[in-house]
């Protein structure tokens, strides 16, 4: 994700609001037989260790669990895996009216489960039903907690339907989930908000397949990750339906739903790219859509393969102070490409920025918060490369002067791989320059320290082994090491993790800047461009 330069500050989100009471569940008919999952996974360490937490005994008060996440220690569940989501939710054509929604999820449970929790903390609960039968439920913190007719044995899959309400008016103290548009909604959930639109598992260490149905009345067009699967009209609504061929964390969801028009090309290797628009920008807007298959081409000459079905981006008319790399349809704020007046190298930066998460965060997905700095240095450093390349924008320059800024980063957010949890209220503050540009340097650093051809090497062996997978910053230091053929454990501590930035291979007379001293330059500048928030006036998520 990247924060607009019209963004200097990540919003307040104000302290997030516990739900209140939550109906009981009423007698429904029986959801029949158990649908098999995809999916068959087991989550590697993260979720293993969180489901030997205790599970709850029958009687006990309902409480929120989480998998121990260090940044959002609330986020996720122990004692199942998620396979799959199918979620179906219909919009009457007002973006402030709740929608009403239906999230089945099939899960192989890991853990023997006399009740289970979901993420959910924006919605109207109205009923769940745990393998067909209605089950008991309440809220607890942000965790919808749901106690099952029957106990749930370790190693069976199960399959839970909830009926609830999906509110797009944000409650107080409450940021990210649906974002409104002029015309409709989008959705925007990194780091901590899909459980504000669909019950979940909200963690990006349990990944799952996803099955989004939209219903909207006809002058509306509805889009969702993945490739579409069938629309069908029925009176004066349609319903389309969406599906995603590989698993996806819950954070990186889309659906966007309003008046608009869906452009159709080619990428690489007949790679379908879908573009939507608003109807009145399609033409303004074609010039930006189109430069997308050669960036992509681009993006596969240095690290391989398109990672996914399809590609495209969701230029939506909405103030959102951000862009986001929602998985296989990115997010911008139409008005960056129609009305901000920044140079088009710069603008086509972020396109590639966004872009490169799609391998970098998306395909290859951090197992813990504290692990964001693999998505967000690799978007930072293609984004730099990319300037580099076509904009003839030197990336050392932009090295030379994140390294100037690093110790007054690492002091205020903490090093690379161990940002300081975030501010009080404001749960996306984890999104400071020290996991941008500060871990863009760390790359920087590496590929001084082991060669060009060895950095290139790992870059792409990182993407082809850990596709569809999470990943930890152990596993990159194992393979930088196995890749470089030599220890690099060393040279890992003290970059990812020190107090103080390190000397800079190849560069002895690059110095950090004396506090209030570091000079930066804005995107038309000749200096290096847009370090951080003091850089380009850019702030960075």
């Amino acid at each position: 994700m990247l924060l607009t330069p019209r963004s200097r500050q990540a919003p307040d989100s104000g302290p997030r609001r516990e739900t209140g009471p939550l109906h009981r569940p009423g007698s429904r008919p029986d959801a029949g037989p158990r649908r098999t999952p995809w999916l068959l996974r087991r989550k590697a360490a993260l979720l293993a260790s969180a489901a030997a937490v205790c599970l709850v005994a029958a009687g006990t008060p309902a409480e929120p669990l989480g998998v121990g996440d260090r940044l959002f220690p609330y986020l996720g569940n122990p004692g199942y895996d998620v396979a799959s989501y199918d979620l179906s939710f219909t919009y009457t054509g007002a973006n402030d009216k709740p929608l009403q929604a239906v999230t089945t999820i099939d899960a192989w449970t890991t853990a023997s489960l006399d009740r289970l929790n979901l993420d959910f903390a924006h919605g109207t609960v109205q009923s769940v039903e745990v393998d067909g039968r209605p089950a008991e439920f309440t809220g607890a913190g942000e965790d919808l907690v749901v106690t099952p007719a029957r106990p749930l044995a370790r190693g069976t899959w199960t399959r839970i339907t909830v009926r609830h309400t999906s509110d797009p008016v944000a409650a107080e103290g409450q940021d990210g989930g649906w974002v409104r548009t002029t015309d409709g909604l989008a959705m925007a959930n990194q780091a901590d908000a899909a459980h504000l639109v669909f019950p979940c598992n909200d963690h990006p260490s349990d990944k799952a397949m996803f099955t989004i149905r939209i219903t909207a009345p006809n002058d509306y067009t509805a889009v969702a990750n993945g490739l579409p699967t069938g629309v069908e009209r029925v009176g004066p609504r349609t319903t389309w339906t969406y599906r995603s061929q590989h698993p996806m964390a819950t954070e990186l969801a889309q659906v966007s739903i309003g008046r608009s028009d869906v452009t159709h090309r080619q990428g690489p290797h007949g790679l379908p790219v879908r573009d939507v628009v608003p109807s009145a920008d399609r033409k303004a807007l074609e010039p930006w859509l189109a430069k997308t298959p050669d960036q992509i081409a681009w993006m596969e000459s240095k690290i391989g393969p398109f990672p996914f079905e399809t590609y495209g981006v969701l230029m939506a008319q909405a103030s959102t102070g951000f862009e986001l790399e929602t998985q296989t349809l990115s997010l911008f704020e139409k008005d960056l490409f129609t009305e901000s007046g920044y140079p088009k190298w710069y603008l086509e930066s972020i396109m590639v920025h966004e872009l490169s998460h799609q391998w970098f965060g998306d395909s290859v997905s951090p197992r813990t918060w504290s692990d964001v700095w693999l998505n967000e240095g690799h978007a930072t450093w293609y984004e730099s490369l990319y300037s580099e390349e076509k904009a003839h924008r030197p990336m050392e320059d932009r090295m030379k002067a994140a390294y100037g800024a690093s110790d007054r980063w690492r002091a205020s957010g903490g090093p690379p791989a161990r940002p300081k949890a975030p501010a009080p209220g404001q749960k996306i503050s984890i999104f400071r320059p020290n996991i941008y540009d500060g871990a863009a340097l760390v790359l920087y650093a590496l590929r001084q320290e082991i060669g060009r051809p060895a950095f290139e090497r790992l870059e792409k062996v990182w993407v082809q082994e850990h596709r569809d997978s999470t990943v930890t910053t152990a596993d990159f230091v194992r393979l930088a090491s196995s890749v470089a053929g030599r220890d690099l454990g060393g040279f890992f501590q003290d970059w990812l993790y020190g107090e103080k930035t390190p000397p800079m291979p190849g560069h002895p007379d690059w110095k950090p800047a004396a506090p209030g001293t570091a000079k930066t330059s804005r995107p038309g500048g000749t200096a290096a461009t847009k370090v951080s928030a003091e850089s380009a006036g850019t702030t960075r998520r």
